[in-house]
This record gives structure tokens, C-alpha cells and sequence, in this order.
């Protein structure tokens, strides 16, 4: 059983959307930033960095969104290619995710929705920059289906971002191909169960066997 300790941002999303396409049997853990208990000492010691999500399987801790998906990726093998090619394809399509739509459309949702001051010129910066990756998406979808050219991690990952492009002020429009895979991703049952990861309201040590059982209950 692996222990998800997660919120219901993006970031977390990925985990749970994981975890649901692999079919893997988890126990979420659902930490309020209100509360603060991403900086409990008892969490400190799953990731120092006091961040979701994180997991724990079996005694061993994982964080960081992109590491757990290529720990949990290689753990079944599925979702990332074997080849070195293909996985070298894979890993650099998660990486922009990691470190260009994630942090970009962060800052976007930052200043656009909960800074105190309205600062144009941040504002018009981070939405500006999250456009152009996503053209940079639309541009690479209109080759292949997918990121990686196989639904996998790198998928998986920038998905949840995405989605909420309206939360950021980023609009789509002119981005066929992204809106193809967007509806594509959408529509994936497993995705659809991911996204309701942690329930709300919020409740402790859930366990999550089967989508079934959570949709059901």
C-alpha cells in the first residue's frame, strides 16, 4: 500500500492520476495547508522540503511530483518508455513541465489572483511566458498525440496545469492541438478519478483500491 500525502493543486493531481492509471493501491493523506501540515515535523521527514505531494512506499519516501511519477513509472513499468530514446523523450517533456509551464503559470496564478497588489507588468511577464509554452506544446502535439508520442508521464504531468489555464488568465484559443489533447486527457476515466484526489471535504487516510470503490462511496 503506498502512503500519498497531497492537496488539491495541480501538482498533487499528478500523483493521484498516476496512481489511478497504474492501478496501484494508495492510502491518501490529505494535508491542509491552512493547518499548515505540510510543515509538521512529522512530514518534514517525508520531504524536507515541506511540499505535496510526496508518497511512502513501503518505508520509503519519494517527493518531488516529477521524481514520484518516474519512481512509479519504473516501479511497473508502463507509462515510460524503455528504449533510451524514447525515454530520453519522455524525461525532457516532463522536464519542460518541471521546469517551465509549472513554475511559470505559478507565477502567473500568483500575481494574477492572489497578490496583494495588482502589478501589471508581473502579471503580463508570467502570462506572456506561460502562452508561449504552451504554443511550444500546441507546436509539438501537432506531431504526435501525445508529449512523448505514447500517453505517459510527461502527459500526465503537465495535464493538471493546463486545465486551469483560466485560473491563470492564460487563454487557449488559436492552440488546436492542445485543446485536441486537453479533451483526450479529459476524457480518461482514470484522469477523471485522479482529479477527485483528495475528497472533499477534505478526509484522513482514505483508502483508494479501486475506482470504483471511491466513486461509489
Amino acid at each position: 500500500m503506498i502512503d500519498l500525502y497531497t492537496a488539491a493543486t495541480p501538482n498533487g493531481y499528478k500523483v493521484s492520476i498516476a496512481l489511478e492509471e497504474l492501478g496501484l493501491p494508495y492510502r491518501v493523506h490529505a494535508l491542509s495547508f491552512e493547518r499548515k501540515e505540510q510543515k509538521a515535523p512529522e512530514f518534514l521527514c517525508i520531504n524536507p522540503n515541506g511540499r505535496i505531494p510526496a508518497i511512502v512506499d513501503d518505508g520509503f519516501a519519494v517527493f518531488e511530483s516529477g521524481a514520484i511519477l518516474v519512481y512509479l513509472a519504473e516501479k511497473t513499468g508502463q507509462l515510460l518508455p524503455e528504449d533510451p530514446r524514447g525515454r530520453s523523450l519522455a524525461m525532457q517533456w516532463l522536464m519542460f513541465q518541471m521546469g517551465g509551464v509549472g513554475p511559470m503559470q505559478g507565477q502567473a496564478n500568483v500575481f494574477y489572483r492572489y497578490f496583494p497588489e495588482k502589478l501589471q507588468p508581473a502579471i503580463d511577464r508570467y502570462q506572456h511566458e506561460t502562452r508561449r509554452l504552451y504554443e511550444v506544446l500546441d507546436r509539438r502535439l501537432g506531431e504526435a498525440d501525445y508529449l512523448a508520442g505514447d500517453y505517459g508521464i510527461a502527459d500526465i504531468a503537465t495535464y493538471p496545469w493546463v486545465r486551469v489555464h483560466d485560473w491563470a488568465g492564460v487563454a487557449v484559443d488559436g492552440l488546436p492541438h492542445l485543446q485536441r489533447w486537453m479533451a483526450a486527457l479529459a476524457s480518461r476515466p482514470a484522469v477523471q478519478r485522479g482529479l477527485l484526489v483528495p475528497a472533499r471535504p477534505e478526509t484522513d487516510q482514505r483508502v483508494v483500491t479501486t475506482a470504483q470503490s471511491m466513486l461509489t462511496r
